[in-house]
């Protein structure tokens, strides 16, 4: 059981890495020092020390704990039936991009510089896992293998994010169309009434 101090200290450190990710966010991760992070959050730079071994530390732990957040979210709209299938796929792409378009930008100047890529590829491992495990509770829902599943998902995901990061309606519209065929084909071998019954092409 944690004691009072362990909670309100990671309490301080959950919003600490919130405000620092939102700022480099909002202004720009090559431009953003320490001591304007530690102003966001109405510290001084000795004292996130406190809290963070050092700034790549902070770095590090606030992509993290942020994108989880986002990736929660994301989740949160997950379709859980073949019915609702066709709504989150058309709906998703513009809604993550509006509410997190920023934020994948900066996972993504983080997590490709030399310095953490190391660290990116630990959380995407993460991410592949989590993904594989949310097919695997999809598959008796919609009756599609998670095997089959589990591409489509990650195909979803990569349109989604480059709609974020570019607004590339072109390239995210044919993945989008590709994902819905290669649904309905599935729907067709593996789940032909449910295909019928409940999906609009």
């Amino acid at each position: 059981m944690r004691t009072v101090n362990e909670k309100a200290r990671r309490e301080k450190q959950i919003e600490i890495m919130k405000t620092c990710f939102d700022c480099y966010a909002e202004k720009g991760f090559c431009t953003v020092g320490i001591k304007e992070i530690a102003k966001a959050c109405g510290y001084s730079a000795a004292s996130l020390y406190q809290y963070f071994d050092n700034l790549d530390d902070l770095i590090i732990k606030s992509t993290e704990y942020c994108m989880s957040k986002v990736e929660e979210e994301f989740m949160a709209k997950a379709p859980t039936d073949v019915m609702d299938l066709w709504r989150f796929i058309d709906e998703i792409p513009y809604w993550t991009a509006k509410e997190h378009g920023k934020k994948y930008r900066l996972m993504y100047q983080i997590y490709t510089h030399p310095k953490y890529r190391e660290f990116g590829k630990k959380f995407f491992k993460g991410v592949d896992e989590r993904y594989t495990e949310y097919a695997k509770s999809l598959e008796p829902k919609i009756g599609i293998p998670y095997e089959k599943l589990t591409p489509l998902i990650f195909i979803l995901i990569r349109a989604c994010v480059h709609y974020a990061l570019f607004e590339d309606e072109y390239y995210m519209k044919s993945q989008i169309d590709t994902i819905k065929d290669t649904l309905v084909f599935y729907l067709e071998k593996y789940n032909p009434e449910e295909k019928r019954d409940n999906v609009t092409e």
